[in-house]
């Protein structure tokens, strides 16, 4: 009786044991197909470049003792010409991947894959090898457009990267480290990242397996279909560490659509430094949680400016979209049609206001102009014991060596207290406390003195050039 159960116990553990292994197979996805629809549509991208030639100074040859002069000049003719060919055939290769998005040859990659590139070489899966054309680049968006000479190539479908979701499966074919048409799968990590000196892309986060060589690929979703452009990874060790990052598609086609008709990219330009609102922030300009892009400089003869916006403005709504964080913006301003007038809400003084910009187009060269002041009167050091620092008048070189236009106040030294708690550093300079522009030395002084009742106040301050709104609790006096 015994023998009997233990084999019915066994059977059932079998059976379900094998339905559970089934289920949790059929919950995974098969790219078999996916594959090998695309994959033919994928390229693997190399460049050459030719180093520059040089010259090399006839007098640093030395003369081979015992020969005669002409002699002598005809071996450092000789060597000039050896070593100019040696720079002129030593070729520099990039690797890079790409996706043929029309059958009579353009393809999509990135910008840094094609930037100074001599010669691009595009290898297609059946080893077809096609000398391509760089149509336009965006440097911005790290988007290039190729051309080859050819038709009836196979080609990608492009999806919407509008309609992506957070935990939505996705695959890359790329050729990482140069290993061609290689195929990793992940899922998307989020969405709208913004990535240092990348604000005017809202990267997607995936896990999937992306190292040097995929740059320039195709991301694509569950259907077939093109959603992002693979090109970055955060790395510690240059390879794969579980942080990669695509362009959304639907930002690819607004760029290719501008260089294939106008030959470059023109972007939305509002013309302001923001950051961030954390919750200190937050506290000291008395909102109920933290939202909206704190706008910490404002440009001098931008739309922003024409339009009245201020500095200490936080900008929760810019063209009818949310700003949830002040990463929101920037892609917002970008994509916004140049010349066409937006309605921007801000948070000023504790109130909603609504402003009225002309947006302008983004400059080539986004350099702020500092106009020159006369020199502030320079007072006698002051330490202010309330807030545990030490400050000064500024010079005019410091003005400009710092990149202020007027007013403002030298932090010398920070003791511990509220300055230090609020991380104000030495050399830092403070230009504005809870709204209002610093003068001088005694008119900071003034203003601390009249905060009589502890309180959180935003103070703006310039570290390394750049503005920095800090929230410092001020104790009571």
């Amino acid at each position: 009786m015994k023998s009997h159960l233990s084999k019915y116990i066994f059977i059932v553990f079998l059976v379900f044991g094998s339905l559970s292994n089934t289920a949790y197979a059929h919950g995974l996805p098969d790219f078999t197909k996916l594959v090998e629809q695309y994959s033919p549509a994928v390229v693997n991208i190399s460049t050459t470049s030719k180093k520059a030639k040089t010259s090399q100074d006839k007098s640093s040859i030395p003369n081979i003792p015992g020969l005669p002069e002409d002699l002598n000049d005809l071996f450092r003719k000789f060597f000039d010409q050896e070593n100019l060919l040696e720079e002129e055939q030593r070729p520099s290769k990039s690797l890079g991947s790409g996706f043929i998005i029309s059958e009579d040859g353009y393809i999509i990659t990135n910008n840094h894959v094609t930037k100074n590139a001599g010669k691009i070489i595009v290898r297609l899966t059946d080893r077809r090898e096609f000398i391509a054309t760089l149509i336009g680049a965006d440097e911005r968006s790290d988007i290039a457009l190729l051309k080859v000479n050819a038709n009836n190539l196979p080609t990608v479908k492009l999806g919407s990267s509008t309609a992506l979701k957070v935990g939505e499966w996705v695959l890359a074919i790329g050729s990482p480290f140069g290993f061609e048409h290689t195929v990793t799968a992940g899922i998307v990590s989020a969405k709208g990242r913004s990535l240092p000196n990348d604000t005017y892309v809202p990267f997607i986060q995936t896990d999937v397996a992306i190292n040097p060589g995929n740059s320039g690929g195709p991301l694509f979703n569950l259907e077939g279909k093109v959603v992002g452009v693979n090109s970055q990874i955060y790395s510690r060790t240059g390879g794969f560490m579980g942080l990669s990052f695509a362009i959304p598609i639907d930002v690819m086609k607004n760029v290719i659509e501008q260089l294939k008709t106008n030959g470059k990219v023109t972007r939305g330009w509002l013309g302001v430094l923001i950051q961030d609102v954390n919750r200190e922030l937050a506290e000291s300009f008395n909102m109920d949680k933290p939202k909206g892009a704190l706008v910490a400089r404002v440009m001098p003869n931008s739309p922003a400016s024409a339009a009245k916006l201020k500095v200490g403005d936080i900008i929760i709504s810019f063209d009818g979209k949310q700003i949830n964080r002040s990463a929101d913006l920037p892609p917002i301003v970008g994509s916004t049609k140049i010349n066409s007038t937006v309605q921007t809400v801000v948070i000023r003084n504790s109130k909603h206001l609504t402003l009225n910009v002309k947006i302008g187009e983004l400059p080539s060269d986004n350099k702020i102009k500092l106009s020159s002041r006369t020199a502030p009167k320079i007072d006698a050091t002051v330490t202010n014991k309330r807030l545990g620092l030490t400050i000064i008048d500024l010079t005019e070189e410091e003005r400009e060596e710092f990149g202020m236009i007027s007013g403002g106040v030298l932090v010398k030294n920070v003791e511990s207290g509220a300055a230090r708690d609020a991380s104000i550093r030495k050399s830092d300079i403070i230009s504005m406390v809870n709204g209002t522009d610093i003068k001088n030395v005694a008119h900071f002084q003034k203003i601390i003195n009249n905060i009589t009742d502890a309180t959180t106040v935003p103070v703006l301050v310039y570290r390394q050039r750049s503005p920095l709104f800090l929230a410092v609790r001020i104790p009571a006096k």
